[in-house]
């Protein structure tokens, strides 16, 4: 799943800020810089994504 940010500018100057694809407690990280930038906080809500645990994979070897 590709992984992106959406958007929304509300017409009383609030951003809403959807982080979609992204699994785990990984979308903070992605959007802390962004949330700086745009100034405090108001309110946050984690989606089904946030919950749903990271598979790490690792290459072993490679196949002959």
């Amino acid at each position: 799943m590709m992984q992106e940010i959406e958007f929304i500018l509300h017409a009383d100057g609030r951003v809403e800020e959807r982080v979609l694809g992204v699994h785990g407690s990984d979308c903070t990280a992605v959007t802390k810089a962004i949330e700086q930038k745009l100034g405090a906080v108001d309110h946050t809500e984690t989606t089904p994504d946030y919950y749903q645990k990271v598979l790490a994979t690792q290459q072993v070897g490679q196949w002959s």
